[in-house]
């Protein structure tokens, strides 16, 4: 007699397991801003919810990137801590249902056009700033 063992990842886990970290904390950080911005959503969570999203969709970190392995680890504690304590909160259902929004947004196809304006304008920046540096010094 046989047995057949289920070792098939639960739906949620299948799905990441192909997804880079800093991919699912996007999504997860997006999910929480648009439940957080849910009138079913309970007071204390949305409280949470805008904290942890503003955290980590902010460029401005608690401890700065730059600093060797502090900064971040900051991030790889406080963030996923947050979306813990979030999930705690929130009804089920109501996640669920804003995870997938957040992730057929991640999966829309990025504007080619629209990264090399900003790539321009970048360049256009720091020409204008090395120029406006070596003309005070000439």
């Amino acid at each position: 007699m046989r047995i057949a063992l289920d070792v098939a990842p639960p739906p949620r886990e299948a799905a990441a397991m192909g997804k880079s970290f800093t991919h699912r904390i996007r999504v997860e950080a997006h999910a929480i801003w648009l439940a957080a911005r849910d009138p079913r959503t309970p007071l204390p969570a949305k409280l949470v919810g805008l904290l942890v999203a503003a955290y980590a969709l902010s460029p401005i970190d608690l401890i700065p990137d730059f600093i060797p392995v502090l900064g971040l680890v900051d991030d790889a504690i406080l963030i996923p801590a947050g979306v813990w304590l979030f999930e705690r909160l929130v009804p089920r259902e109501l996640l669920a249902e804003h995870r997938a929004t957040a992730e057929a947004a991640a999966s829309r196809p990025v504007s080619k056009w629209g990264v090399a304006i900003v790539i321009a304008l970048w360049a256009l920046i720091a020409l204008l700033a090395y120029e406006f540096l070596t003309l005070g010094y000439d």
